[in-house]
């Protein structure tokens, strides 16, 4: 476990660290039961999924993650060549939020992502955090979230993506909290690199069509390929031209996927800006 210490902002795990903060004593409401006792993290993950279609859980388990800890919404992206690939999000607004930080190229979970380690920002409103991502900072902020904490999917050896959660209101995870991000995300991880890539024969077409991951493989579709057309409007390498379509986005208000669009629609050229 690393410490504050290292620069990724991941606190240390002491057993004392909620006695300041009484309404957190024995874990936050959504950590206690009726009867005001803890309630079995792995249970209630458990619970979360049971009977959900595989294509469905990525999502699921953002919605958990929300009924869990002290957060208002979640996300999941893989890494992605160039850009993250979101696979769920609890509700609109983290699926905008994560949206942000994958056409900004900046944030907490490209952070945990390189590191391969937890990146917790805290308080996006002052301090070293909003010093660190001032441009996501204040799109956050106008878009109501205070703090963002960023937990990677995968092992010690590889990171595959991470699990992004949301919270309104500046706050220090405590270590029972954060174990409990990393519990999601270990779920996470297996469920990520288990659903299946094909569907029944009979229903495969209808199944595919309605699934996440047709819809995921046409957005980073349109992505790389935009990228493509950048390049040959402008003879530039893919990293440029992924660096211009991010500032179009930008500039404009968008995301980056929306960007894309416009360019393989024609709507938008570059060579012509």
């Amino acid at each position: 476990m690393r410490s504050r210490d290292d620069g990724l902002g991941v606190p240390d795990e002491e057993p004392g660290r909620d006695e300041g903060h009484p309404e957190r004593a024995g874990g936050t409401p959504r950590e206690q039961d009726r009867t005001g006792g803890p309630l079995d993290v792995a249970d209630v993950i458990a619970e979360g999924v049971r009977g959900v279609p595989a294509v469905e859980i990525p999502r699921r388990l953002c919605a958990v993650a929300v009924e869990l800890l002290p957060v208002t919404g979640a996300s999941v992206s893989l890494r992605g060549n160039g850009m993250p690939v979101r696979m769920g999000a609890s509700d609109p607004a983290a699926a905008r939020l994560a949206e942000i930080q994958a056409t900004l190229g900046d944030g907490p979970s490209l952070y945990a992502a390189r590191a391969g380690a937890p990146v917790l920002a805290s308080d996006l409103t002052a301090g070293r955090d909003a010093r660190r991502w001032p441009v996501f900072a204040q799109q956050a902020a106008e878009a109501g979230v205070r703090a963002v904490y960023s937990v990677p999917l995968g092992d010690d050896a590889v990171c595959v993506g991470t699990l992004d959660l949301y919270g309104d209101a500046p706050h220090e995870l405590s270590g029972r909290e954060l174990h409990t991000a990393r519990l999601v995300a270990g779920v996470m991880t297996l469920a990520l690199m288990s659903l299946p890539l094909d569907a029944d024969d009979e229903d495969a077409d209808a199944a595919m069509e309605a699934s996440w991951l047709s819809v995921v493989a046409a957005e980073q579709d349109e992505v790389y390929q935009a990228i493509g057309m950048i390049m040959a409007q402008l003879g530039v390498g893919a990293d440029e031209a992924l660096a211009l379509l991010r500032a179009h986005a930008f500039a404009q208000g968008r995301t980056a996927l929306d960007a894309a669009h416009e360019v393989i629609t024609h709507r938008m050229r570059f060579d012509q800006d």
